[in-house]
């Protein structure tokens, strides 16, 4: 069930810009009844929802089970469907005095209800056990010193909060684009020479030329990194390098700067396209991992996301901690 029409705020003004078209092959192959621009390359372009009640990694009770049956992926769906229908009509909770006010209602959310096309039990395609690799020695101190200091500095400043909360990037845009619990949709445009890829979360495009020359230099780093794309057959590939020290993906995942990834997109038939991408950051985990994400061609409408536009919530933030420092301050002395 979806709320879209009416959680979403603010209609967005299309930027008309962006890729060349054609040849290629990923896990999926473009057919010869998928859409083609007019200058004859596999047409990316329209709004696709990426919306998915799989898992990115296979659960635990699941281990050694790549494919869901059809009754198990149909039973999953009825079951997404029948949660959103009675979360909907449930009468509301008032939160107990010194509880946790917890996070936004079911009625913001709009995760889906289908499992992935291929009834994979992970989007992870890669390690076959549907997990993200171990962290290396070096990436695990990293997440200990991590969650060592957000404990102990939780918000010194606005820096110490994660970049999504600030509205700097999107929850789920990265790059790369990850199924989250809402605006699971974007945008595309194409032209012969760039692709724009517009993400409904937070205001998020990447304008990502192809085949014009190397990456920028090592030292100069970009929130979304910086992207070069090449047609491999009918699969447009995506390779972005140069990325800013955070990052949605890197807050999430803890992957370093000098992560590089590799996105592939194949547009299967008139209401598919196939998102593939391959994480590689030898800083972090012991092997290069790979997610696969089909996207379902959608006749919505992409809205713009406000985030924090008329509201405090980061004012709120800081001075609610500020407040506890004066308090536990005035009971030391």
């Amino acid at each position: 069930m979806s709320h879209r029409g009416i959680a979403s705020t603010g209609m967005l003004t299309m930027l008309i810009v962006v890729v060349a078209s054609a040849q290629g092959q990923t896990a999926a192959t473009a057919t010869s009844t998928s859409p083609r621009t007019p200058w004859g390359q596999p047409d990316l372009q329209g709004v696709w929802d990426f919306g998915t009640i799989t898992p990115l990694e296979r659960p635990a009770e699941l281990a050694g089970k790549q494919f869901l049956t059809e009754e198990e992926a149909a039973n999953l769906e009825r079951a997404a469907a029948d949660r959103d229908a009675r979360l909907l009509h449930q009468a509301g909770q008032r939160t107990e005095a010194g509880g946790d006010v917890g996070n936004y209602n079911n009625f913001w959310m709009d995760r889906g209800t289908r499992v992935i096309g291929t009834r994979r039990t992970s989007l992870i395609v890669h390690p076959p056990d549907g997990k993200i690799p171990p962290l290396t020695p070096e990436g695990q101190r990293r997440a200990d010193a991590r969650q060592e200091y957000r404990e102990a500095h939780p918000a010194d400043s606005w820096e110490d909060r994660s970049v999504a909360e600030r509205c700097m990037l999107g929850f789920n845009t990265g790059p790369p684009m990850e199924p989250r619990s809402y605006n699971n949709n974007l945008q595309m445009f194409q032209t012969p020479d760039y692709l724009v890829i517009l993400n409904e979360m937070v205001h998020d495009a990447r304008v990502i030329p192809l085949e014009q020359g190397a990456h920028l230099p090592a030292g100069v780093r970009q929130w979304m990194g910086d992207s070069r794309a090449r047609w491999e057959g009918d699969t447009l590939v995506i390779d972005t390098t140069n990325f800013y020290n955070k990052t949605s993906f890197s807050e999430r995942h803890g992957a370093t700067p000098n992560m590089r990834l590799v996105e592939r997109l194949s547009r299967v038939d008139a209401d598919t396209l196939v998102y593939e991408f391959t994480v590689e950051d030898p800083a972090t985990w012991t092997s290069p991992w790979t997610v696969e994400v089909q996207m379902a061609s959608s006749e919505d409408r992409l809205y713009g996301y406000a985030c924090h536009e008329g509201n405090h919530g980061m004012a709120g933030i800081l001075a609610g901690y500020r407040t506890e420092e004066r308090e536990a301050a005035r009971g030391s002395r």
